[in-house]
């Protein structure tokens, strides 16, 4: 093989890595495993609503999700240039053109896929494309409610996942609520970790507009009330004994708290929001099992 050749697919396989790079396919990952988690849900257990309606659903949010990844980036060029310069756009190995086409790709395949489940779906992964693509581009800029917003999408995987199983109930809006306070604490978090890029960009941040300190107490509140919220659904009878391995996610979220409280630099902040998005994958988990029968 002459050098050339094998620069050449170096380079196509390092470009390749950039675009699974892009749409963060951990995350996108569990925003498939979510929707799986909403059915489950709202079935009270393990999904009967065929294989080729749930492969749908998770399609959808696994593409949906990455399309806003993938538009975030581009939209964070310049700050992602100070705060992550390792991502694909600013190393160079993906151009910014090529990333908008990828986004736009991603975004359509997300939406075939939920119009495939029918209307309901349809418009719920609508929504949410337009929320996390009004967040990238204006939302991001005005801290606490664009926080807000990137929960109000990580949430709603749990409202998708009824809406493929035709059922609503009050467990829906509990585990939608927990799901939407925790990543809100986590925004924050991930706020303070960002405080550079985003000020040389005027976002304005709640750990810009208030300092690291009052955003890590504002960050934990969040927090803290998804923990508060967690046993809520053995109360209303909503979930089984094997539901108590959402006590998992409660410590981790609790030491995170902790964490974060007694050191706010922006190392530790980012070390934090990934140790979050963990226990948040925890109680996915917890959740999923919260209709499964235990002895």
């Amino acid at each position: 093989m002459s050098p050339r050749r094998s620069e050449v697919q170096v380079s196509l396989i390092s470009r390749l890595r950039g675009l699974v790079a892009l749409l963060r396919p951990i995350n996108a990952f569990m925003m498939a495993f979510a929707v799986l988690v909403g059915v489950a849900l709202a079935e009270g257990g393990l999904p009967t609503i065929g294989l080729e309606k749930l492969a749908a659903g998770m399609v959808a949010g696994f593409f949906i999700l990455g399309s806003a990844m993938v538009f975030n980036d581009y939209a964070d060029i310049d700050i992602d240039r100070i705060n992550t310069p390792d991502r694909p756009i600013p190393r160079g190995l993906i151009s910014p053109r090529t990333a908008l086409i990828y986004a736009v790709i991603l975004g359509l395949a997300g939406l075939v896929a939920a119009a495939y489940t029918g209307l309901v779906t349809l418009i719920l992964g609508l929504a949410a494309w337009a929320t996390s693509i009004l967040y990238d581009f204006w939302g991001k800029a005005t801290g606490l409610p664009g926080n807000f917003m990137v929960s109000f999408n990580v949430a709603m995987p749990i409202a998708y996942g009824a809406a493929l199983a035709s059922r609503f109930n009050v467990s829906i809006l509990v585990f939608w609520l927990m799901i939407f306070l925790s990543n809100t604490g986590r925004e924050v978090v991930k706020g303070i970790a960002d405080m550079q890029g985003d000020a040389s960009r005027g976002i304005r941040t709640l750990a810009i507009t208030m300092g690291a300190r009052r955003a890590s107490v504002v960050a934990v509140g969040f927090t803290m009330a998804a923990v508060a919220l967690s046993p809520l659904p053995l109360i209303l009878s909503q979930a089984s004994l094997c539901y108590l391995t959402v006590v998992l996610a409660d410590a981790g979220f609790i030491h995170s708290s902790i964490l974060i409280l007694k050191d706010q630099s922006p190392a530790n902040a980012r070390l934090v929001k990934n140790k979050m998005l963990a226990y948040m994958l925890i109680g996915l988990v917890a959740f999923l099992l919260a209709g499964a029968p235990c002895v």
